[in-house]
């Protein structure tokens, strides 16, 4: 039965997989189905945290992307990447990342792939150099970012711990920026220069390479003002939390807990930023940012759901086999965390699905930690959206995927940058914790 049961669960993941996007989270909820009514497991519990603060954030978010915000964060972007056009292999994953931190979604990043693109090409550079590691730092940030739905998760189970939010976040954004950083650093000798790459050189006989210049946005209005509330929100999320944890507990027994007090944040932001820049509710909800957030909220439920009905149905048997095996090698975690984000395709489906069973398993606090980073495998499958948007944005052919799938300029950048995250995250942890 329990062979049935695994080629059920990956069944539906590889079909969530081939139909791209959210249909990973239709294909995850076919899975449940198959393995409650069809072969008698009870089903797991649904990630209701996880799936809500995402939709807070992304109302904030698509709220200040409709008043113009994210325009002006992308012009400011490209004022950035455009002085120091020499830099590019190192500032486009700085933007990515930061913009991906104060955000909680690495959908921030599409806006500014073209630019990199655009900027990368004006001074000879490969593409796929920038390109490939700011789409991996767009993906780590969110084990770093003080609203994302994976952070806010972590941050609840490893407070029975001992280990507060606040720490957490000491620990994971210097970890991934670092590994971030030296991850650029290799990438700028990462494929052929674009004078000796073939496939260059043909497009651009061919008259198929062209490029942008410097293109002119329309700032409205009230951007910079809805940038300026979501900043404070975030500051004002950050400040509750460290006010209500047992370790300051300037706040005791606070009425509103963490989780539902980001929830509330975000909401509160994007009433302000709507009232204030006096935006059209209706406008919001056709924006992309609030498509593609509400699209990542069915692949969670549907994933999520799927991954915790099988791991608590054999929990039991993980922890007979799993827990001697993590207790010889604690750092098996990060390649069990690796593989699962690989096919769950979320840092919070992932997160919610496995480091609970890991912590059930005897897993210390410095171990999870510096594993944590592994769920954002995210660029090893091809097909992940913010990838193959960088693909179809490089008109020179250098960000390509190879004829063996996984042969993608994206491979060598993201397992170096999370390979340093946990190293990194394994010394700073045990400084820290």
């Amino acid at each position: 039965m329990l062979g049935l049961e695994i080629i059920v669960v990956l069944g539906a993941i590889l079909l969530g997989a081939r139909m791209g996007g959210i249909g990973i989270g239709f294909a995850g909820g076919l899975g449940v189905l198959v393995l409650t009514l069809g072969l008698g497991m009870t089903p797991g519990s649904i990630p209701i945290d996880v799936i809500l603060i995402i939709m807070a954030v992304i109302a904030a978010v698509a709220a200040m992307q409709t008043a113009g915000g994210l325009d002006y964060m992308v012009t400011v972007a490209e004022k950035i990447l455009r002085k120091n056009p020499k830099q590019i292999t190192y500032l486009a994953p700085t933007v990515t990342y930061f913009m991906t931190l104060l955000a909680g979604t690495g959908h921030t990043a599409y806006s500014t792939l073209p630019v990199i693109a655009e900027v990368a090409k004006e001074q000879g550079i490969r593409p796929s150099r920038p390109l490939g590691v700011a789409v991996v730092a767009s993906q780590i940030a969110i084990t770093a970012s003080p609203i994302s739905a994976a952070v806010v998760f972590m941050s609840g189970i490893i407070e029975p711990l001992g280990v507060g939010y606040i720490e957490l976040l000491a620990i994971c954004i210097p970890t991934t920026f670092a590994a971030t950083m030296i991850t650029a650093f290799v990438s700028n000798y990462l494929g052929k220069d674009l004078v000796d790459d073939e496939v260059y050189q043909d497009r651009l006989a061919k008259g198929l390479v062209k490029t942008r210049g410097k293109k002119n946005v329309e700032i409205k209005a009230g951007a910079k003002l809805s940038v300026a509330i979501f900043i404070l929100t975030i500051f004002s999320v950050v400040t509750y939390a460290t006010l209500i944890s047992k370790k300051v507990a300037i706040i005791v027994d606070p009425s509103l807990p963490r989780n539902a007090a980001i929830m509330v944040f975000m909401l509160t932001c994007a009433a302000a930023i709507t009232f204030f820049t006096k935006i059209d509710t209706a406008k919001i909800i056709n924006s992309s940012t609030f498509q593609s957030g509400m699209s990542a909220c069915i692949c969670v439920l549907g994933v999520a759901w799927l991954g915790t009905t099988f791991v608590e149905a054999h929990l039991v048997e993980i922890k007979g086999f799993a827990g001697e095996l993590l207790g010889k090698y604690p750092w098996m975690l990060s390649v069990t965390l690796f593989f699962a984000s690989m096919l769950l395709y979320s840092q919070g489906a992932t997160t919610k699905a496995l480091l609970p069973a890991a912590f059930s398993l005897g897993v210390d606090p410095v171990t999870a930690i510096a594993s944590f980073a592994a769920v954002s495998a995210l660029f090893v499958l091809p097909t992940y959206p913010t990838l193959l948007a960088a693909v179809e944005m490089d008109d020179t052919g250098s960000t390509r995927i190879g004829k063996y799938v996984f042969n993608h300029p994206f491979m060598i950048p993201g397992v170096l940058c999370i390979s340093l995250s946990v190293f990194f995250g394994f010394i700073l942890a045990g400084i820290v914790i």
